[in-house]
Formats: C-alpha cells, sequence, structure tokens
C-alpha cells in the first residue's frame, strides 16, 4: 500500500502544479459551438438554456446545436419554445430514431458535428448547469495555450443528502486524477460533460472511429486519440468560471447503470498508462478486502491492518480535500471517510460487473 501512497501524493503534486489562472491575451474571438446531445431532459434543458443565454463571451461568437434523441418527454417542446423566444442562436436536430446505433450519444455529437461552424466544439449534457463565464474561460485557455483538447471541472449541484455528498466526493476524485494525469503528460480521463476540443483535431483523428461500436466514451476514447496525435496539446482547464455542475443521482438502478457503463470503458482503452492505472487501481481495492479477510483468520495483526489503511487513506483525504476545496465543496470533505471505508467494495463490484457488458442507460439496452 506504501505504492498507492505514493501513487495519490504524485496526484495531489500534479495537480498543485495546474496554473490557477490562465493569462488572457487580448479579447478570444474563436468561433464556437457548444453540442448537447439529449434524450428525455425535460426537467433540465430549460434551465441549460438559459444559463447559456446569460453567457458573458460575446453572442455573436457562439452557437448551441441541441441533438435530441428520440425524447418521449416535453423536451422537443421545451426546445422549440426557448427557440422562438430567445435570440440565442440554436440549431435543434431531432435524429433519426429509424437508425439504430450501438453508442447513442457519439451518433448524436457526429451528426450535430456535421452542421457545427465553430472551430471549437464544446460538449455538455442536457442536465448540467453552466455558470456565465463557462465559454469565456474556455476561450481564452484555448487562445492562450494552444490546446487541441480543453478538459473541464465538472462536479454537483447542491448536496441535500449523505448519497448526494458521497456522489460528490467519489466524481471529484476523478476529475482531480484526470486532470493530474493530464498536468503528468499522461492523459487518462475527462468528462464529456465539460469538454472543449478543435474541430479539426476532431477530423483528424476521425473522429469516434475505432470506438463507435462501444456505447460509452465519447470523451475519454477521444481524449486519448488527440493526445497520441498532438502530445503535450491536452490541457485542464483550473478556473472557478468553467465549472460544470450536474445533478446527482437519486435513484440506486440509475447510479448502478451509469457506473457500471463508466467501469465497462476500460477494456477497450489503448492507451497502455490508462489501462495499467485502471488495473491498478482495482488490484490496491480489492487487496484492502484481501487484507481484512486475512486479519480474520490471524494472518495480518490489527496494527499492520491500521498502517494499510492509514497508508491509503491519509495521502487519499489530502487530494480528494484539495480537490473539494477547488470545487468549493468544503461542506462534503467531513463525509470523505465514508467513501473511504466504502470505495474497496465499490471498485471491486464494479470492477466485476462491467466484465458483463450489457446495461440499461435511458430506457435503452446497450453494450
Amino acid at each position: 500500500m506504501a505504492t498507492y501512497a505514493l501513487f495519490t501524493l504524485t496526484l495531489w503534486y500534479f495537480w498543485s502544479k495546474i496554473p490557477a489562472v490562465v493569462p488572457k491575451i487580448g479579447s478570444p474571438t474563436v468561433k464556437i459551438t457548444v453540442i448537447i446531445p439529449v434524450r428525455n431532459e425535460a426537467n433540465h434543458i430549460g434551465a441549460l438554456l438559459m444559463d447559456l443565454a446569460q453567457q458573458t463571451y460575446d453572442h455573436n461568437l457562439f452557437e448551441v446545436i441541441i441533438a435530441n434523441d428520440g425524447s418521449t418527454d416535453n423536451t422537443s417542446y421545451i426546445l422549440e419554445t426557448f427557440k422562438e423566444k430567445s435570440h440565442l442562436s440554436l440549431k435543434i436536430i431531432e435524429l433519426d430514431q429509424s437508425l439504430k446505433s450501438a453508442s447513442p450519444k457519439k451518433r448524436a455529437i457526429e451528426t450535430a458535428l456535421k452542421r457545427a461552424s465553430g472551430a471549437l466544439i464544446v460538449t455538455t449534457d442536457g442536465d448540467c448547469r453552466v455558470g456565465p463565464g463557462w465559454l469565456a474561460s474556455l476561450a481564452e485557455a484555448y487562445v492562450s495555450t494552444g490546446a487541441k483538447l480543453i478538459s473541464g471541472p465538472v462536479t454537483f449541484i447542491k448536496e441535500t443528502t449523505l448519497t448526494d455528498h458521497l456522489q460528490t466526493i467519489e466524481f471529484s476524485s476523478l476529475i482531480g486524477s484526470g486532470a493530474a494525469s493530464i498536468a503528468a503528460g499522461n492523459p487518462s480521463m475527462c468528462n464529456g460533460a465539460n469538454l472543449a476540443y478543435e474541430k479539426i483535431a476532431f477530423e483528424e483523428v476521425g473522429g469516434f472511429e475505432g470506438n463507435e461500436h462501444i456505447a460509452s466514451g465519447d470523451d475519454e476514447f477521444l481524449l486519448h486519440k488527440i493526445a497520441e496525435r498532438h502530445p503535450g496539446k491536452i490541457f485542464f482547464l483550473k478556473d472557478p468560471r468553467s465549472i460544470v455542475r450536474t445533478t446527482p443521482h437519486h435513484k440506486l438502478e440509475v447510479f448502478f447503470q451509469q457506473r457500471k457503463r463508466w467501469a465497462s470503458k476500460w477494456k477497450h482503452y489503448k492507451n497502455p498508462v490508462s489501462v495499467t492505472l485502471a488495473v491498478y487501481i482495482f488490484s490496491c481495492n480489492a487487496a484492502l478486502l484481501i487484507a481484512v479477510s486475512l486479519s480474520l483468520f490471524g494472518l495480518l495483526s490489527w496494527p499492520q491492518i491500521a498502517t494499510i489503511f492509514l497508508l491509503k487513506w491519509i495521502p487519499e483525504w489530502l487530494f480528494i480535500g484539495t480537490i473539494l476545496s477547488f470545487l468549493r465543496k468544503e461542506k462534503s470533505i467531513i463525509y470523505i471517510l465514508f467513501v473511504q471505508v466504502l470505495y474497496p467494495f465499490y471498485v471491486t463490484l464494479f470492477g466485476i460487473v462491467a466484465q458483463k457488458p450489457m446495461y440499461r442507460w435511458k430506457g435503452r439496452e446497450l453494450s
């Protein structure tokens, strides 16, 4: 477990090395296309559109494309009503439901991309909220860094229950780990709810070609491909203005299916660093459960068990606590211990269930 402690401290080090402020070089004039794939988001999409209408970035310099994938609720009505009343440059694409796809989200993004006029593509999800400086921060980072792909921070909307806090903590560890891997020069993770990339870079790497048969991974597989084509041109935006907030899951089944979908991606990674990290994290957490089992049979003493857990927990508390502070989620810090107790069971469970690729997402069976 000493190697895990060193690994976590290394993540914390690289996170701390990411600049908190991106130098602003004049006023960016890059044209942006925001792409939002949606399916049955009637409860959320109106709020997101209002957020986009309130962006500080020049409204002549960005457009929004909604790819509506067969919504059966009031999503279409809300979109059309908003378009009629707003000055936002909004395009609505109704995806052809007679065409089946193993990866509906990738199909939605690719369809929207064909109609995008922006040089910089920005993606988010229909259940997200963004601040008024979101697009301005992404544009400034793009102009000042010359990045081909920019990964942004994602967290949850205000927590009201214990499970909300637990999801926030777990999610922050993923965001922080992805950011640290980018800072270390070995990009492994990002999140499509807050992602920006050059349209030309997307086209250079063939878009989602090669993993279109995999339902998940519209973000990470693309990250790996662009990082391989343009080494050193991936950037994590550590700017509070760029934080995207989404809704935590309140139904166990929905949470389970999402995490199973995420966990199923690692088998398809072509980046050896990403594969190694996935196996390493699983092994370290499974080792904790094995250690506890051995102690029950007297093969490990309780002082040894305590040492093993402290080597894991103390560096994690430092790293995750730092991420939560950046995300302005200080109230969740006191719940870190709950996550640390549950996480070995959680990681081991999803490492096993992900071996069976089928899962259900938004009313569809995917693999």
